[in-house]
């Protein structure tokens, strides 16, 4: 996939589930869960998408796609997975292809000043909010927010822009954040977030296997995690 594509990888699952299912509704946290599930065990958007087609054609043959529409990508995660086997395995027997353009042409230096603006900004009031009940995660979130500036300063240099570089950095920082919110966010809260968890998935479980549920589930508990703190995620696929 292009540098475009590779970076807004999550915005092109979401619109063209969009399409398939004829309505622009926003998807749910569980879809987001299982998106970020696809793209961490390194599912290409092509095989995303063949996999997505699939699985809308198996549920309209099916007695649940009479009249109802499928509003899960918890359906399409088998398709998917098996698309993306299926291109994994016709790309071991076939001739290379042209590499793809660097991941330096997805972005403007103008657009990801921005976006690092306003993420630094996001951690600052996060600290802020979170300061009189949790003052270890308000400092932690101060110390990243401050590493995030000095991140962004890589924008100013004269060098080409090394996005993929600049993508390991902010991975680190998502980490950084997402191991101090699961080691000090109030028990309270880490229960409700797994019971509404639970009975999203409470249809799905036999569907998904044990090692994609256990994805899915940390992904919608990281990303729970963060809107409970107003923390955004600083990764580069999350720019759009």
């Amino acid at each position: 996939m292009d540098g475009w594509n590779y970076f807004n990888y999550f915005t092109e699952i979401e619109e063209y589930f969009w399409k398939k299912r004829g309505a622009h509704l926003l998807v749910s946290p569980l879809d987001w869960a299982i998106m970020e599930a696809w793209q961490k065990a390194g599912v290409p958007l092509e095989a995303a998408l063949k996999g997505i087609d699939k699985a809308f054609e198996s549920y309209q043959r099916s007695r649940r796609g009479a009249g109802k529409p499928l509003k899960n990508l918890a359906y399409c995660t088998d398709a998917v997975l098996e698309a993306a086997e299926e291109q994994q395995e016709a790309a071991a027997g076939s001739v290379p292809k042209v590499a793809r353009p660097k991941a330096s042409e997805a972005f403007s230096r103008d657009e990801l000043k921005t976006y690092f603006g306003k993420n630094v900004a996001h951690l600052k009031r996060a600290a802020e909010k979170s300061l009189q009940q949790q003052p270890a995660i308000a400092d932690r979130l101060t110390d990243i927010a401050e590493l995030l500036e000095s991140s962004s300063q890589l924008l100013d240099a004269p060098a080409a822009l090394d996005l993929e570089d600049l993508e390991r950095r902010l991975t680190i920082l998502d980490e950084k954040i997402q191991a101090l919110l699961t080691s000090h966010a109030p028990e309270e809260l880490m229960l409700k977030i797994r019971r509404d968890l639970d009975g999203q998935l409470a249809m799905y479980r036999r569907k998904l296997k044990a090692e994609q549920l256990a994805m899915v589930e940390k992904q919608y508990m990281q990303k729970r995690l963060l809107e409970e703190f107003g923390i955004p995620r600083l990764s580069l696929f999350y720019l759009s």
